[in-house]
């Protein structure tokens, strides 16, 4: 009998917070920079301007804790120069500028300040980076200079994956958009090269987002009498 109450009580909170669910939508723009490691010293990096687009899912968890999971689609990339040789991009390369295309899958968690409708909040956590494809363009110490596709994937010159930590600080309005300031702080070397530099991409933004369901919908699960 218990574990049927406790079974009934796991499905009611599932169906509820189903209900409730807000799904969503973001875009925003952001300056990138990346640290840039070759045998421990620091390079030169500039930053470089890109946006970033798409949807999440506020899913409550406890009391003003929340669920956010996300998934959207980030133009980053770094500029840097090279005051010693590197490979990738080039052992001949005396900078490199470079345009990368991911997809960030980020599991955040969401602290609402306050109860009400309008409120203040902060989301932390994870973030997976898929990069889906790049360009990289650097010029030689011999002369001239060279374009191409960066080489991406388990054999390549750079990693398909990189992992990065998110915090995002904001506001929610009653009708349900958002403005928040994020930063990502990159901790997965993005470089797959054994003795090749190490590369933590970082951003640093603004975004505008909208609940597309602001209106909650509660199931009352209690038994009637």
């Amino acid at each position: 009998m218990k574990l049927f109450s406790v079974v009934v009580a796991l499905l009611a909170f599932s169906v509820t917070s189903i209900a409730q669910t807000q799904p969503g939508i973001f875009a925003g723009v952001h300056s990138s920079k990346s640290r840039y490691l070759i045998n421990d010293a620091k390079q030169s990096t500039k930053m470089k301007m890109g946006f970033q687009l798409g949807g999440n899912i506020k899913v409550p968890f406890e009391s003003r804790l929340f669920f956010v999971p996300s998934l959207s689609y980030s133009l980053k990339g770094y500029d840097v120069t090279f005051n010693q040789a590197a490979t990738p991009p080039d052992a001949n390369a005396k900078d490199n500028s470079t345009t990368l295309h991911t997809i960030e899958i980020s599991p955040l968690l969401e602290y609402d300040f306050n109860s009400n409708p309008s409120h203040l909040f902060i989301r932390f956590g994870p973030s997976i980076d898929v990069l889906i494809s790049g360009n990289e363009k650097y010029n030689l110490q011999s002369g001239g200079s060279v374009s191409r596709k960066m080489n991406i994937g388990i054999s390549g010159d750079y990693g398909k994956f990189g992992a990065s930590l998110i915090g995002q600080f904001g506001y929610e309005t009653a009708a349900g958009l958002t403005f928040y300031v994020h930063y990502t702080h990159g901790v997965g070397n993005i470089v797959n090269k054994d003795g090749g530099p190490k590369i933590y991409n970082s951003l640093f933004g603004i975004s505008v987002g909208k609940y597309l369901k602001k209106n909650k919908i509660v199931i009352d699960t209690r038994n009637k009498q």
